[in-house]
């Protein structure tokens, strides 16, 4: 695989999660505002980190992933 062709792979990759991401915030799906998620607001500063998000979107990644490589076989 050349690397033109990954970088075509990585921007159509890129472009289909962020449309997912814009679909998921207009139909309000808590998608960073999960229970687990974890902020704190200090005096200043706000850290936040989507545990999750990151653990909720793992599952789908891996199921969707499994599913496809099932398929091929």
């Amino acid at each position: 695989m050349a690397m033109t062709d990954l970088g075509k792979i990585l921007l159509m990759l890129g472009a289909v999660i962020g449309g997912v991401l814009i679909l998921a915030g207009k139909m309000n799906v808590p998608l960073g505002r999960l229970p687990g998620d974890i902020v704190y607001r200090g005096k200043n500063t706000v850290f936040y980190f989507p545990l999750a998000t990151c653990l909720v979107i793992s599952i789908l990644l891996s199921l969707v992933l499994w599913l496809i490589n099932r398929g091929r076989h």
